[in-house]
């Protein structure tokens, strides 16, 4: 399959991501860690632009009367109706089942490309 070249590794600072147009889909591209992903911009529940919702983290497993926080910034949320979806993998956190497009990511000579078939 052919990759679709969309930005410069250096145009996408560790913990942001940018919206691109590949061949008429919208994807956003997430650094996380050095490491980049792609997820559909559009939010599997009713369409939303997923990618233009909050990059997070989510409450974690924890003692009664105790809150933990983690995962930060391995996380977007959907600014319509707040679901939770992993950026690595596009899984919903609430249900393994539901899951937002993600597309494989490559990075040649510092250049960010997408695999869209």
């Amino acid at each position: 399959m052919p990759i679709n070249y969309v930005a410069n590794a250096g145009d996408i600072p560790e913990g942001t991501n940018i919206i691109v147009d590949v061949k008429g889909l919208s994807i956003g591209v997430y650094n996380i860690g050095g490491e980049f992903f792609a997820l559909l911009n559009r939010c599997p529940h009713e369409g939303a632009p997923l990618c233009k919702g909050k990059i997070c983290g989510t409450t974690l497993p924890s003692g009664v009367y105790q809150y933990e926080y983690g995962r930060v910034g391995e996380l977007v949320r959907c600014p319509w109706h707040g679901w939770e979806f992993e950026i690595r993998t596009g899984k919903a956190i609430f249900d393994e089942k539901v899951r937002a497009k993600s597309y494989k990511v490559q990075v040649d000579d510092g250049k960010v490309g997408i695999v869209v078939g």
